[in-house]
């Protein structure tokens, strides 16, 4: 049974038999009788048209990414103000964020013929009353699929054994993953469970309001949740309220009081936190730096500082048993040290309990026991209303530049100044009055002395400061006496060290007052450098490749580096037989103090075995793990270069052009369109292109013409070229979405099934092989299948959002719902989401077991993880495709 179709032309008409049951095949593309042609004759010509329009969409889609690289490479200049040294800094940041930019720009570049296929199929379709399965969507999943399971399974075995390559931001990688699982779950419940087969409004704006909501959250991710941040602004606005009640005293401070204390010069910030190197400090001094800030010692120049609160008042309690027990803490940890005379027999934590004894002892009237104080004080038995007055140090905490050469620290003597009994009793420092007989009036300006000693913390006596000791005797007329303390310059970067002097034995009559131990941090101020290369690109000369290294920024202490060599296309081994160079593994450089460069030679193999057409071999040299303080600057890798002949200068201009970009003209767009060929060996000489390139220049002339007619990216910040790239991505998308559904209607070939193989394959196939380069070639995963993930959110948030607001807002219009088919649909979201799953938990379960989602040291373990990957593709393609042809029905 069979019926006619007519088609009228300007000449005549065709008829057409057609077999009841079947559809005729409709599209503007079918030339006049064409469905009468033989079916394998169209099957083949629609395939080869359609791969050679996916040529197109690798040529136009290469334009637009060029396009927006340049927009997303744009900068701009930030001006801060360094309020230290009373100067601007001007520097370069990039005026997108990455995250923000590979979301948005860089995902539409790699996602646009997706996007646009089902963009366009919804436009075509709209006002439709009988739902069919959608192109577009079909290769928005099937391309998901390929993407996840295809190209991270390429990209597995790609990174050679035994390097194994991780995802530097997985925070982000994570963000983005449960992302794109979740806009595979959503689009499940919009078609089948919220409002099955029917795509409501909100849902369709909630779709499209997604895109927004997941570039948000992988950009606060990639900022660290902003928390960083507020820290550090909170800590900043602390340190500012602090500071504005400290004064800092210089060595050169007037007498002003009859305490004869020091008036405040200047006020001045804080020492950055740059100068410290909390990895060697010790674990206890953690708990003394957080009493630091609490105390608003200020860290600046060589100045002698301590901290006063602008309103006068005691210390908080708690402070000071914090401080207290960080010196125990801190003296206690480690193993005793050998220390200057009858030092070394006690614990600094003996000392500190003796000394927070002395008050309690002396308000109770009683004698300490020999038990408690050891051999170390003697103290009278005198109540605390008889003393002539109390010794403490002008400060708990002093900071001082290693490079100061010594500290001065005041020790101040609180001396009861007696009155008679007539003008009211005794007025003491604090402000209380105390009533006393004429005799203890007398006996109030007596001379008093107290001794003094150094103890080693972190800081070492003989390699930090030298140990200081002595007696200081007090006159009835005074009340501060000065010790200076030697510090060692030892121009080698340790990190800062702390150590502690004690007040002990006063005279008879005087006590020890509060604060009794004063801390001292020395604040390493040497500047061991950053070491890099100074070139990036070295080539061999008579046998072998010189590498300089150069120091700057610093040039204190001994410094040691660790280097490496890594095969590109040189092999290296123990020795040059059979081999490119020399290889070279974890071996070490030392810098001397105020050396400010090292050369690192490298042996090559004169012989070296080329391929034909080869222009060098390479292979890097890194360096690594400097000493404490120092670092590595930006150029930690240097390409070496072995060439046939030694032309260093030559070939050095050469890779420098390379290096910078290229400023292409709209002339030269075309005269590289027609070209073909024009790479040059080391000799200078033009190689003659093999017979797949020209094959291949034939297949794409007509492509790069058109793509040459699009004007170049230094244009108007590459606007121009990015609106006319993607136009040109649409026209061709267009055409294949046509050509896609004649073939479908040929064959027999299920739409869904189309979607999910043939277009998802040639859309997906740049992206291939754009992230198998970047497996090789960069030193982390993200570039290879970092993106993945967030390129499948994109492709359902705009993919499907964009058409589906479209069409409810359309369906609105006429009044009338838009409705999907959610058989195939349905299963085909499902499998994929499941199957993802598995394919997410195996690539993390790597980065646990092998170290990273790429590569590893057991090739089998590579290659079986390769398998897997690539075999949930194949099942999804399996089931997706049994299910389109109710061969299984769910």
């Amino acid at each position: 049974m069979s019926y006619s179709v007519y088609s009228y032309y300007s000449r005549g008409h065709v008829l057409e038999n057609v077999e009841n049951g079947t559809e005729q095949c409709a599209s503007w593309l079918l030339l006049p009788a064409e469905n009468l042609w033989n079916v394998g004759v169209r099957a083949f010509i629609y395939i080869l048209a359609i791969l050679y329009l996916f040529l197109g969409v690798a040529i136009s889609s290469d334009i637009f990414m060029g396009s927006i690289e340049t927009i997303t490479s744009k900068k701009r200049t930030i001006v801060t103000w360094d309020a230290e040294k009373e100067e601007k800094h001007e520097r370069e940041v990039l005026v997108w964020n990455e995250t923000v930019a590979n979301l948005t720009l860089m995902a539409l570049g790699s996602s646009a013929p997706e996007i646009l296929l089902a963009t366009i199929e919804m436009i075509f379709t709209l006002g439709d009353t009988e739902p069919a399965d959608s192109l577009g969507t079909f290769t928005i999943i099937g391309s998901a699929s390929f993407n996840l399971f295809v190209i991270s399974s390429i990209c597995v075995v790609s990174v050679s054994s035994p390097e194994v390559k991780y995802v530097k931001e997985f925070g982000v990688f994570i963000v983005t993953t449960i992302w794109s699982v979740w806009a595979y779950v959503w689009m499940l419940l919009v078609v089948q469970y919220i409002s099955p087969g029917i795509v409501e409004p909100w849902e369709a704006w909630v779709t499209l309001l997604y895109m927004p909501m997941f570039v948000l959250n992988a950009y606060a991710q990639d900022c660290g949740w902003w928390c960083k941040k507020c820290k550090k602004t909170k800590v900043d606005m602390e340190e500012e309220e602090e500071n504005d009640a400290i004064r800092v005293f210089t060595h050169h401070a007037r007498k002003g009081s009859i305490t004869g204390h020091a008036v405040p010069g200047q006020e001045l910030h804080m020492l950055e936190a740059a100068h410290r190197n909390k990895t060697h400090q010790l674990s206890d001094q953690t708990d003394t730096e957080s009493i630091d800030s609490k105390h608003g010692v200020s860290k600046h120049g060589d100045t002698k500082v301590f901290a006063r609160a602008s309103k006068p008042g005691p210390r908080p309690l708690h402070s000071r048993a914090k401080f207290r027990h960080a010196v125990v803490s801190a003296m206690t940890g480690h193993k005793p040290t050998k220390r200057h005379g009858s030092a070394g027999k006690t614990r600094m934590s003996d000392i500190v309990s003796a000394v927070q004894g002395i008050q309690d002892v002396s308000k109770k009237g009683l004698m300490p026991s020999s038990k408690n104080l050891g051999a170390l004080f003697y103290f009278p038995y005198i109540v605390d209303d008889q003393l002539y007055g109390k010794f403490t140090f002008s400060s708990q905490v002093y900071e001082v530049l290693e490079s100061k050469g010594q500290l001065e620290i005041d020790i101040l003597f609180h001396r009861k100044i007696p009155q008679s009994k007539s003008s009211g009793g005794l007025q003491i420092m604090n402000g209380q009055t105390v009533m006393m007989n004429e005799t203890a009036v007398d006996q109030k300006f007596k001379d008093v002395s107290v001794e003094y000693e150094t103890r080693e913390g972190s800081a070492k006596a003989g390699s930090k400061f030298k140990y200081t000791s002595g007696t200081l005797k007090f006159a009835e007329n005074e009340y501060k006496k000065t010790v200076t303390i030697p510090i060692i310059q030892d121009n080698q970067y340790t990190g800062n060290a702390d150590f502690f002097i004690l007040l002990k034995n006063p005279s008879s009559g005087a006590g020890i007052g509060d604060p009794s131990v004063g801390r001292v941090n020395i604040v390493d101020d040497d500047a061991p450098g950053e070491f890099q290369f100074q070139d990036s690109h070295v080539f061999a000369k008579d046998g072998k490749i010189t590498v300089k290294i150069i120091r700057e920024k610093g040039y204190d202490g001994k410094v040691t580096l660790e280097y490496s060599t890594h095969d590109v296309t040189a092999v290296g081994g123990e020795s040059l037989k059979e081999n490119d160079y020399v290889a070279v593994d974890h071996s070490h450089i030392e810098f001397k103090h105020q050396e400010k460069f090292k050369t690192i030679d490298v042996k090559v193999n004169k012989e070296a075995k080329f391929e034909h057409g080869q222009g060098s071999k390479s292979f890097i040299v890194t360096i690594k793990n400097p000493s404490v303080g120092a670092k590595v600057g930006k150029t930690a890798t240097c390409v070496c270069h072995i060439n046939k002949e030694s032309l260093d200068d030559r070939i050095a201009d050469v890779v420098a052009d390379m290096e910078e970009e290229e400023d292409i003209t709209w002339g030269a767009q075309f005269y590289n369109a027609f070209s073909i060929g024009g790479e040059k060996d080391e000799e200078g000489n033009n190689i003659t292109p093999k017979w797949h390139e020209f094959l291949l220049h034939f297949l794409t002339f007509f492509w790069k013409v058109v793509g040459a007619c699009i004007p170049p990216t230094k244009y108007m910040g590459a606007w121009p070229a990015f609106v006319l790239s993607l136009l040109y991505i649409g026209v061709l998308t267009l055409f294949i979405q046509q050509l896609a559904g004649l073939l479908g209607c040929v064959i027999g070939l299920e739409t869904s099934v189309t979607g999910i193989t043939l277009i998802a394959l040639g859309t997906s196939l740049p992206d291939t092989f754009a992230s198998r380069t970047a497996a090789k070639q960069d030193e982390h995963a993200d570039a290879a299948i970092g993106n993945i993930t967030g390129s499948n959110s994109v492709n359902v948030f705009l993919g499907l959002g964009l058409p589906w607001v479209l069409a409810t807002m359309y369906g609105i219009a006429i009044d009338k719902p838009y409705k999907v088919k959610t058989g195939n649909l349905t299963v085909s979201v499902i499998i994929f989401c499941v199957l993802a799953v598995i394919c997410i938990a195996t690539l993390i379960l790597r980065r646990k077991l092998v170290g990273g989602e790429l590569g590893g040291k057991n090739a089998t373990v590579k290659w079986i993880t390769s398998f897997l990957l690539f075999t949930l593709w194949i099942t999804y393609i399996v089931l997706s495709s049994l299910r389109a042809y109710d061969i299984i029905t769910w």
